[in-house]
């Protein structure tokens, strides 16, 4: 492994970037409102990664990307970038099938494993499972022996979170410690002097996994928010998990409801920040702890090209979230044979762009930050 100096995904991917609200950074493109409305997708409720309406949006999104520098040139086929077979490899099906384009995959996930590539055939295309990042210079020799030329007809999504950023099996866990960090320095914040920082790590981390994700939707709000009120002794934590065992207790709304019914019980400072949530829970809004997902922004951009250049790699991978350079290598390459290029994110905008307080004092859009590429040299190496 080694470092290739400092970059930013804006190098390749400039502002063709969704986040999870769909609404788009590229001056030129149309907005989200404008998007359902000519697609009949109803306001209000913003689908999913893995949804086929999300894909709907998208792939009208990508027409207008390519109408922009090659009017005359309709998008033939789709190469998709990402990290997890199971939202990587649904989203890819679904632009697919929206776009009636002929696809190739790359899943990439770095293990301890041997060096091998699994292919996962599906009726949309063929899914490159990696366990190496160094293979894509591998599965674009692929790309190329199945037919697909890396021209104006071809678009390459590129998903950001543990791909191009903080690749999965090698650099991610930077990104989950950015997050926890998140959710103590929110939790902590608000609970002051009667924050406990061991019970919080044990509430955290027993109600992050995977048993009780049909409770929180592996929503990381909605975590925050359950460590938010257990810290205030309104509920104890052992209660809770039984009540969530036994089925006493099967969605989050309804334990926002029961701590709204009884709200005066909470310490006053908490009173409004409470209200708050409740009503973006109620309202449908998947990221309603706003302080959070700032304090989530915050954390990210400190872990961002902050180590000096010479620093050792192994220090870098362990303290920095990095550029994928293989990510970059490719998306660069495949840029200058005419693709078009376009990164997709399901890290809320507030979690990803600067307050307009932030902004103001130079704070940038995550995409746009600078931070140390790392990548290995040797392809499957």
């Amino acid at each position: 492994m080694r470092t290739y100096g400092k970059s930013s995904v804006f190098e390749f991917l400039d502002d063709f970037i969704l986040y999870r609200s769909l609404s788009t950074l590229h001056p030129c493109l149309s907005p989200i409102e404008a998007v359902c409305d000519e697609l009949g997708i109803p306001s209000g409720v913003i689908p999913r990664k893995t949804a086929p309406d999300y894909a709907r949006i998208v792939v009208h999104l990508l027409r207008e990307a390519r109408m922009l520098e090659a009017p005359s040139v309709p998008i033939a086929r789709l190469v998709y970038v990402g990290d997890t077979l199971l939202s990587d490899g649904t989203a890819f099906s679904n632009l697919c099938r929206a776009g009636g384009w002929p696809g190739l995959a790359f899943i990439g996930n770095e293990t301890k494993e041997p060096t091998h590539v699994e292919l996962v055939e599906r009726d949309t295309g063929t899914l490159f499972r990696a366990n190496r990042w160094s293979l894509l210079p591998r599965f674009d020799r692929f790309c190329r022996e199945r037919g697909f030329r890396f021209d104006e007809g071809t678009a390459v999504v590129i998903d950001l979170d543990k791909t191009a950023l903080g690749a999965r099996g090698r650099n991610d866990h930077v990104i989950d410690r950015v997050r926890i960090a998140a959710v103590r320095r929110t939790v902590g914040d608000l609970l002051g002097d009667r924050f406990d920082q061991q019970a919080f790590e044990r509430a955290y981390e027993q109600l992050n996994a995977p048993e009780f994700h049909p409770f929180t939707g592996d929503n990381q709000d909605y975590l925050a928010y359950l460590c938010l009120i257990l810290g205030t002794g309104f509920v104890e934590l052992e209660s809770l998990v039984d009540e969530l065992r036994v089925g006493r207790l099967i969605r989050f709304e309804e334990f926002i409801e029961r701590v709204d019914s009884r709200s005066s019980r909470l310490p006053n400072y908490l009173g409004e920040i409470h209200r708050q949530i409740y009503r973006a829970v109620m309202e449908g809004d998947p990221t309603p702890f706003k302080a959070f997902r700032h304090a989530e922004y915050k954390e990210t951009v400190s872990k961002m090209g902050t180590l000096d250049d010479d620093a050792p790699v192994s220090d870098l991978m362990a303290e920095e979230i990095l550029i994928t350079q293989e990510v970059r290598e490719a998306a660069l390459a495949w840029r200058e044979e005419g693709v078009l290029l376009f990164g997709l994110s399901d890290k809320p905008d507030e979690a990803s762009l600067p307050t307009v307080e932030l902004a103001f004092q130079g704070y940038l859009p995550i995409h746009s930050v600078k931070t140390h590429a790392v990548g290995n040299d040797a392809e499957g190496g």
